[in-house]
């Protein structure tokens, strides 16, 4: 009498919880650690500088093109809305310094109205940005 041995076929298979959980927890981190940058939406020609700097924490960008324009948050915003535009950017993410990007054929008048507006918002520092030569 001959007797039949019956061989359980084992499936192997990779259990994808914990990669899938590391991979949620890697996305969730990197959300939560990135810093959101607030462009002002326009490329304006800034001025050559020999002693400008590198700001790495750069949140809230304004930029006054030739025309006397202000753009803020990729928008385009009166000088006198500044204010309420940088309070409200300032709610969502707070920051010490805002940069202006002033055309270097924009009036001296509009950049200084729209630095003044910043000043109201209640920030103190504000840097002018220049093309580093």
């Amino acid at each position: 009498m001959a007797r039949k041995i019956r061989e359980e076929e084992e499936e192997a298979a990779i259990d994808m919880t914990p990669m899938l959980d590391i991979v949620f927890i890697m996305l969730i981190f990197f959300i939560v650690t990135t810093s959101f940058v607030k462009e002002a939406g326009i490329e304006v020609l800034k001025p050559a500088a020999t002693q400008a700097t590198k700001f790495k924490n750069a949140n809230i960008f304004v930029a006054v093109t030739e025309d006397g324009d202000v753009w803020l948050d990729k928008r385009q915003v009166e000088v006198e809305s500044v204010r309420s535009n940088i309070e409200r950017l300032l709610a969502e993410q707070p920051t010490r310094v805002v940069f202006v990007q002033a055309d270097q054929k924009a009036k001296h008048g509009v950049v200084v109205k729209v630095m003044d507006q910043i000043k109201a918002a209640g920030i103190e520092q504000i840097s002018v940005a220049a093309k580093g030569s």
